[in-house]
Parts: structure tokens; sequence; C-alpha cells
């Protein structure tokens, strides 16, 4: 197969990228012009895609899907009113380019597979959240359904669209993992507020495993909860990974000093509560590759 992918370079990017070639299929990595490079056309190769016209590089003519997982670190600064119109431009306004410029082509691809996120569905507290669940109202859900709402226009061209709502990755090098382990690295570990809140979390293998597994099924399409079949609460989570990391979580952070230093973003990313279920993957019989939290972060520190 030919895939064109977005966002090539980041977490969940650079992973998906090294799979797909090793599986022998060509990966086109759309990126700037200014930022093209030639590469062994075993690791694939760079196609110049400017989001701001939606023009495409001809390389990408025929090819059979593509992977929209381009935007910004939610958590890459705090929240101001410029960070946010970055983070939605990077989304919003990018997908509606690459849409427009798959209108463009003279043969679509088969299927679109465009990064969401399990924010869609705001703080929910212990209500056990499908696909079919109703979006919550903060800044991210509402980022989500605007995310979403530009992805699913690629259906009037006849083009299979996934929404890989993804949960929080875990990853040894990237993701939110390597913040969530430096105060236990200094024995100032400790759950989170309350403790109380649900976390839902993936393996980046499981991710790179799913998005295979969605480009692949025809079935599959709409919204597909990326997350682990077993979600913990945070007090939970910050147990077992002491444990994998051999350091004692005695600290906890209060939701009022976490409010204090990082304002917004604290209750959207360490304070919400989403107990997510991977409903839809689990009825097409996926078989997680790392259902337990334990053995997930024995796993992805040992990949380290």
């Amino acid at each position: 197969m030919k895939l064109l992918i977005t966002g090539s370079t980041g977490l969940v990017g650079t992973a998906l990228v090294q799979a797909l070639a090793k599986d022998g299929h060509t990966v086109c990595r759309l990126v700037r012009p200014e930022s093209v490079k030639k590469v062994g056309a075993h690791e694939g190769f760079d196609v110049a895609w400017n989001p701001a016209t939606g023009e495409l590089g001809g390389a990408a003519v025929g090819a059979d899907a593509v992977v929209n997982l381009a935007g910004a670190s939610i958590a890459g600064g705090r929240w101001t009113q410029q960070r946010k119109a970055l983070l939605r431009s990077s989304r919003i306004d990018t997908t509606r380019a690459l849409v427009s410029a798959l209108a463009k082509m003279n043969a679509q691809p088969s299927v679109l597979i465009s990064a969401s996120a399990i924010g869609f569905y705001g703080s929910r507290g212990d209500e056990v959240l499908t696909e079919e669940s109703q979006p919550g109202a903060d800044f991210l859900a509402a980022l989500a359904q605007e995310w979403e709402a530009e992805a699913l226009k690629a259906e009037v061209l006849k083009i299979r669209v996934v929404l890989a709502r993804f949960g929080i990755i875990l990853a040894r090098h990237g993701g939110a993992l390597p913040q969530m382990m430096l105060p236990f690295r200094f024995f100032a570990g400790g759950k989170v507020g309350s403790g109380k809140q649900w976390m839902s979390w993936v393996s980046l293998e499981d991710v790179v495993a799913v998005l295979r597994f969605a480009i692949k099924n025809v079935s599959i399409s709409g919204p597909v909860n990326v997350v682990a079949p077993n979600p913990v609460q945070n007090a939970e989570f910050t147990k077992v990974l002491a444990a994998a990391m051999h350091r004692p979580a005695i600290f906890p952070a209060p939701a009022f000093a976490l409010r204090l230093l990082l304002g917004e973003m604290a209750d959207a990313l360490l304070l919400a509560s989403q107990r997510v279920a991977p409903q839809k993957l689990q009825r097409l019989g996926y078989p997680f590759l790392h259902p337990d939290l334990s053995a997930a972060l024995a796993a992805t520190l040992k990949a380290g």
C-alpha cells in the first residue's frame, strides 16, 4: 500500500512510519516544502505539503490511505489565547486543508484515519464512556468536535473516515509518561489531586497496532476509542508507576497548586476524569497487546 502521513515526526507518527515501512508499505511523509529531505526508499520519502494553501506534491498521487496525526502538543505550554489558537489551527485548519487537497485528486484514497482524543468527552466522573457517549463542553471537547467534523467531510468523497480518539499514550521517550515519571525519579511522586479521577491509557505499541488494524479493516469507520480495556483511577496509576520505577508514591500534588501552576490546563489534563471503554475495538475482536497497566508500564520502561 501507499500511505500519506501528516505529523510523521511526532510520537505516534515516528513509530507508525517505522512499522509501516517494516511491513513493506510505501510511506509518504507529508511535510512543509522547506522540510523535504531525500532519504532511502526503504525509509519512505517526504512529500511537499503546505497546510496553509492545501498544496500537495505530485508524489502523493496514487495513495491508498491517509493517516492525519498533525497537531501542536496539548501540553506544550500554558493555555494562553495565543496557544489555544495554535492548538486549533494546527488541528482544524490543517485537517480542512488536507481534505481539500484529497478532493482535488483524480483518484482519492480509500480511507482517512484522523487523530482525535478522549478529551472529546470532557470530565465525566465515574461514567463509562463509549463511542456513543455525548461530547463534553470544555475547551478540549470543543476542539475535538471541530477537529473530527473537518475529517468527516471526507466522507462526501466516498472515503472511509476513522476518528482515532487517543487516550493517554504510554511511551518511554515522549508523550505524558516522561513528565509523570519525573517527580518519582526524585522520590517526590504521588497521586494527583484527589486521586479518584479515571485515567484511560494505552501503550504506544497498541496505538500503532490499532492504526494498522483500522487501515486494513474496511468495517471500521467513525469514532474509535484507542484506549486499553482497563482504565484505572489516578491513585492506582501512580501506585503502579511507582512500583515499576521502584520508588515510593507518598507525595500528593494538591489540585489548588496545580491550578496555580498550570491554570486551565491542570483541570483538563491532570484533574479530569475519563473512564473510557474501547467498545468498538472489542466488538471487532482487536487483540490488545497490553491490556494490563502493570505489564504495559514494565514493557514500556524496558523498551527505553
